[in-house]
């Protein structure tokens, strides 16, 4: 993407330059406006190469029902998508099924001996067994039930042995202080629950979260509890 903006090979890209090319991103002019305050750190008006990958790195997280902030540089997230023929992202056709997820191998295999541990039936786990392993890490309510809502994936109030992971991906995230996205990134979805995209990448992916089941919601086995946390976030 670089190149297409620094097309004078200079190593910086002028704000209108940049403007245009994120713009192509079909984010709002307020969010972009947002993008380029953090990453055009001294108000310069200019971005060099590392700066735009900042703007790039929130343009995706933005995408991703992630906060644009600093602190979601950090987080997995799928590529930017920019609505423009010249995107190489375009002619790769690069769905959500490339994305290479985000639970590691070796973390895997500890989410899946937690969850052998807690007696599954029929490969299921249902709320009331998750719920002390969520409780345990004692992270506030409002957190653990949004981390429930985003592992149960097909909303069927049971977490399978990918649901299982994802839901300790987010535990172990927010005790690092990351925070938990409002929705689940298409890097989080498991392999198993993505569903084949059909259209170009210019289209946003719609995370497969987004099931005709929404409509039944099942109630976090955590939100039963008060919430006495204040939010200090």
């Amino acid at each position: 993407f670089f190149p297409q903006v620094d097309s004078a090979n200079t190593g910086r890209v002028l704000a209108s330059d940049a403007a245009v090319f994120l713009k192509k991103s079909g984010l709002t002019d307020l969010v972009l406006g947002k993008i380029w305050d953090l990453a055009d750190t001294d108000g310069k008006g200019i971005l060099n190469k590392q700066e735009f990958f900042v703007a790039l790195r929130l343009v995706a997280c933005a995408q991703n029902g992630l906060d644009v902030s600093l602190s979601s540089l950090s987080l997995p997230v799928p590529p930017p998508r920019f609505t423009d023929t010249s995107s190489p992202l375009l002619h790769s056709g690069a769905a959500s099924a490339d994305i290479p997820w985000a639970v590691k191998l070796e973390d895997k295999a500890k989410y899946d001996a937690i969850f052998d541990s807690l007696n599954p039936v029929n490969g299921l786990l249902s709320g009331d067994k998750v719920k002390p392993v969520l409780l345990n890490s004692k992270l506030p309510v409002d957190i653990l039930g949004r981390v429930w809502e985003l592992s149960d994936i097909d909303r069927d109030g049971m977490l399978d042995r990918d649901e299982f992971a994802v839901a300790m991906f987010l535990v172990y995230c927010a005790l690092e202080k990351e925070p938990v996205p409002m929705s689940l990134p298409a890097a989080l979805v498991p392999p198993s629950k993505r569903k084949p995209v059909s259209v170009p990448g210019a289209m946003p992916l719609i995370p497969s979260s987004l099931s005709a089941k929404e409509s039944h919601p099942s109630l976090p086995p955590v939100g039963i509890l008060p919430a006495k946390t204040p939010l200090t976030q």
